[in-house]
C-alpha cells in the first residue's frame, strides 16, 4: 500500500504539480507555503519507511519459500550429471533468480530520492538571504538581537549563522551581537562551539576597531586553549596597536546616525507640518463626470503637494485582490532593477514579482486606473504583482529610468495588504511616508511637464518588520498624454 501512494505521489509530482529551484527569501508568500512543503516531506518520509518495511517482510517471505523449496526438491550434486537433474538445477536456480528481481529490482530508496528531488526545499541561498535580511532589519529599524528575536527566540546554531553572515557583509557590529547571544544560548546540544564564538567575538571587534573587546575575548580563547598559536599571534597583534588607538567606538551601543530614509522608515520624521496639513485635502471625485466613476465616486486624498502624491481609498475591492494574489503566486520571481540598460538581480530590491498579462482583472484595475488619473493606458506597462521576503524592501530609486524616450511619466501604487510593522513608501528628498493600507493607492508624476525628472520623487520601500507585503505597480508612460497632459516649458510644473 505505501509503495503504491510513494508511486503515486512520484507520478504526480513528476507530471503537474511539483518543482524545485524556488527562491524563498525574497517572498513572504512563498516561505509561508514551506509549511505545506514540511507536511510534503514528513509524509514521504513515513511513507518511504512503512514501504521499506512492507517490502522487507515480503522478500523475508519469499526467502523461506526459497529455501523451502530447495530443501523439498533436493539436486544431489552427484547427479548433476543426469541432465534431467541439471534441468531441474537451472529451472529452479533461474526461478529463484526471477523470485529475487522481482522483488529488489524497484529499489525504494531510488524511488524516494525522485520524490525528493521534486521537493521545493530552502537552499543555502535562502537562508544567507534571509539572514541579511534580518540584518537588513536590525539596521533600519536599530535593533539588537533580543529585540528582533522578541516573539520567535534563536538557538545558539542559528544566532551564529546569522552573525557569520553579518561578518562576511563586512557588518562587524551587528556580526559581534550575534555572537554574544549566541554565546549566551549555548548548550550541551549546540554544533557551535565557544571556541568558534570567542574568536569571532575577537575578530569581530578587532575589525569594528574596539581592541579591549579583542583583547578581552582572544584572552578567553586562549585561556580555553593555551596551545592556540594563531590567536597568541593576533594577541599580541591586538596589543601593540592599542597603545597607538586614540579611541574604540563602542561594539555594544548602536549608533545613532541614519540617513533620511531610514528615519523615516521609522516613523521619527515627517515634513508635514500643522500649516502644510491645512494645505492638503481630501475629496469625492468623479474624475470630470466620468459615467464609471458617478457611483460611488473615488475617495481621493492629496497626501503631499509638491510633488502632488495623491492616495485613492478603496481603489480595489479585497476579492479584485485575491484573485490577483491567487494568479501571481505560482508566476513569481525575483524582483530585478534597471541598471545601464538591463534588468538585473540586485540587492537593493528583495522582493518577488510578476507583470500580469492579458488578465481580466488586471485588466479591469487597469481601467479604473485611467478613469482616475485621466491618463491613457496605452503604453503603459503591464500590471506588476509583488510580494516582499525577509527584510523585503525596495532602496531609494526613481521610477522614471531617464531613457530620454517615452520615459515613466507617472507611478500608480496599490497596497493590497494592510502591514503590521515597516513597509511604508518613504520619500526621503522631501521627507513624506506614505502607510500601506489595504485596497489604497498613492499616485504622483515622476516627470515635470517639460520632461524632466521631478528629483523630489525619489522613493523606497521600508524593509517590512511584521507582515506580509503585497503591492501592485502601474507604469504610465509618456506616449499617449500628449492632451491628457500637455507639455510646459516651465521647469517648475
Amino acid at each position: 500500500m505505501a509503495v503504491k501512494e510513494l508511486t503515486f505521489i512520484l507520478v504526480v509530482c513528476s507530471s503537474i504539480v511539483c518543482t524545485s529551484g524556488v527562491e524563498f527569501f525574497t517572498s513572504t508568500d512563498k516561505i509561508s507555503q514551506l509549511f505545506n512543503e514540511e507536511d510534503f516531506l514528513l509524509k514521504t518520509f513515513s511513507l518511504y519507511i512503512d514501504a521499506e518495511e512492507e517490502n522487507i517482510k515480503l522478500m523475508k517471505r519469499l526467502l523461506l519459500l526459497l529455501q523451502l523449496g530447495s530443501y523439498l526438491d533436493p539436486v544431489d550434486p552427484e547427479k548433476i550429471k543426469d541432465p534431467v537433474a541439471a534441468y531441474k538445477l537451472l529451472r529452479r536456480v533461474r526461478a529463484e533468480w526471477i523470485n529475487i528481481v522481482d522483488y529488489t529490482q524497484l529499489s525504494l530508496y531510488q524511488l524516494y530520492q525522485t520524490v525528493l528531488t521534486y521537493a521545493q526545499i530552502p537552499q543555502l541561498e535562502d537562508l544567507d538571504g534571509a539572514a541579511s535580511g534580518l540584518i537588513r532589519l536590525q539596521e533600519i529599524y536599530k535593533l539588537y538581537p533580543h529585540n528582533i528575536t522578541k516573539e520567535m527566540a534563536l538557538n545558539a546554531d542559528e544566532a551564529y549563522h546569522v552573525g557569520l553572515v553579518a561578518y562576511n557583509e563586512d557588518k562587524f557590529q551587528h556580526a559581534f551581537l550575534w555572537f554574544l547571544y549566541s554565546l549566551d544560548r549555548l548548550t550541551q546540544y549546540s554544533v557551535t562551539t565557544k571556541q568558534q564564538l570567542l574568536r569571532h567575538l575577537s575578530l569581530s571587534s578587532y575589525q569594528f576597531g574596539n581592541l579591549p573587546m579583542a583583547i578581552y575575548f582572544g584572552q578567553q580563547l586562549l585561556n580555553l586553549d593555551p596551545t592556540n598559536d594563531d590567536i597568541k599571534v593576533l594577541l599580541d597583534l591586538y596589543r601593540r596597536l592599542r597603545f597607538q588607538r586614540t579611541s574604540n567606538p563602542d561594539i555594544l551601543r548602536l549608533s545613532n546616525e541614519s540617513s533620511k530614509y531610514e528615519t523615516l522608515c521609522r516613523g521619527e520624521v515627517d515634513e508635514r507640518t500643522s500649516k502644510r496639513q491645512r494645505a492638503l485635502s481630501c475629496r469625492y471625485s468623479t474624475g470630470g463626470g466620468n459615467p464609471r466613476l458617478m457611483y460611488p465616486p473615488l475617495k481621493e486624498e492629496v497626501e503631499w503637494d509638491d510633488p502632488r502624491i495623491i492616495r485613492y481609498h478603496d481603489i480595489i475591492s479585497d476579492r479584485e485582490i485575491e484573485i490577483l494574489k491567487n494568479i501571481s503566486r505560482p508566476l513569481l520571481s525575483r524582483s530585478k532593477v534597471y541598471q545601464d540598460g538591463w534588468d538585473t538581480v540586485s540587492q537593493d530590491r528583495v522582493s518577488q514579482s510578476v507583470f500580469l498579462q492579458d488578465d481580466p482583472v488586471a485588466t479591469r484595475v487597469s481601467q479604473r486606473i485611467a478613469d482616475a488619473t485621466g491618463l491613457s493606458m496605452e503604453t503603459a506597462e503591464s500590471l506588476l504583482v509583488q510580494n516582499y521576503g525577509i527584510g523585503g524592501r525596495f532602496e531609494p530609486h526613481y521610477d522614471a529610468l531617464e531613457t530620454g524616450v517615452n520615459d515613466r511619466i507617472a507611478t500608480f501604487l496599490i497596497y493590497m495588504s494592510d502591514v503590521g510593522m515597516g513597509g511604508a513608501t518613504v520619500f526621503p528628498d522631501i521627507g513624506v511616508a506614505t502607510k500601506p493600507k489595504k485596497g489604497s493607492a498613492v499616485f504622483w508624476y515622476n516627470l515635470h511637464k517639460n520632461g524632466e525628472l521631478d528629483l523630489n520623487t525619489r522613493h523606497a520601500g521600508c524593509p517590512v518588520l511584521v507582515g506580509n507585503k503585497w503591492v501592485a505597480n502601474k507604469w504610465i508612460h509618456e506616449f499617449g498624454q500628449e492632451f491628457k497632459r500637455p507639455c510646459s516649458l516651465s521647469e517648475w510644473e
